[in-house]
């Protein structure tokens, strides 16, 4: 079993950054790749940012350029570094990990003013 716990989110004006963080514990060595997805109001889920065991990064296409994954493999950390933050970009965002499974954290609240 692998516990998530997502941080970082808040409240933030349009134009402005924040970075969530996604702290694994439990059976980590078995975990492939991580990312992030989000929900919000009234859609469904999309995901946004994968990065796999060996650093290799994806992006959703609206997330490029703006947002960065990374990890930091001895705090067994994910962060995900947004700039340039859009109304539209105003969702839960929720952490994921996968190895055979699929874990999720219980998502962390991020809103951006117009």
């Amino acid at each position: 079993q692998v516990q998530l716990v997502e941080s970082g989110g808040g409240l933030v004006q349009a134009g402005g950054s924040l970075r969530l963080s996604c702290a694994a514990s439990g059976s980590i060595f078995s975990i492939n790749a991580m990312g992030w997805y989000r929900q919000a109001p009234g859609k469904q889920r999309e995901w946004v940012a994968t990065i796999t065991k060996n650093g290799a990064t994806n992006y959703e296409y609206s997330v490029k350029g703006r947002f960065t994954i990374s990890r930091d493999n001895a705090k067994i950390t994910m962060y995900l570094q947004m700039n340039s933050l859009k109304p539209e970009d105003t969702a839960v965002y929720y952490c994921y990990a996968e190895d055979n499974s699929e874990y999720w954290g219980r998502g962390t609240q991020v809103t951006v003013s117009s």
